[in-house]
C-alpha cells in the first residue's frame, strides 16, 4: 500500500512539474496606476495559489479556536457533573 501511495504521490509531482515546464512564459500583471509584475506564469500560479491556501488556513482559525473553547466547556462540565454524581463512601469500608 505504501508503494502505490508513492507511486501516486511521484506521478502527481511528475505531472505539476511538467505542467510548470510547459507555462514558463512571461505574463504581466496589471495594477493600479500603471504599476505592472512580469513573472513567468507557473511563478504568477504558484504565487496566488499560496496566498489562497494562506487566507483558506487562516479563515478556519476561527472554527479552530471556536472549538477548542467548546471541548474546553464539556470538560469542566464533564467534572462538575463526576464531582456532583460522586457516591460518597461509608466510613470503614
Amino acid at each position: 500500500m505504501r508503494t502505490l501511495v508513492w507511486i501516486v504521490r511521484g506521478f502527481i509531482f511528475l505531472f505539476l512539474f511538467a505542467f510548470a515546464i510547459k507555462n514558463t512564459d512571461p505574463v504581466s500583471l496589471r495594477f493600479f496606476l500603471d504599476a505592472a509584475w512580469q513573472a513567468p506564469l507557473v511563478i504568477v500560479v504558484l504565487a496566488f495559489f499560496a496566498v489562497g491556501a494562506f487566507f483558506g488556513a487562516l479563515s478556519l482559525f476561527g472554527t479552530l479556536f471556536g472549538l477548542r473553547r467548546e471541548i474546553a466547556r464539556l470538560r469542566r462540565e464533564l467534572a462538575a457533573a463526576r464531582r456532583e454524581h460522586r457516591e460518597p463512601v461509608p466510613p470503614g469500608a
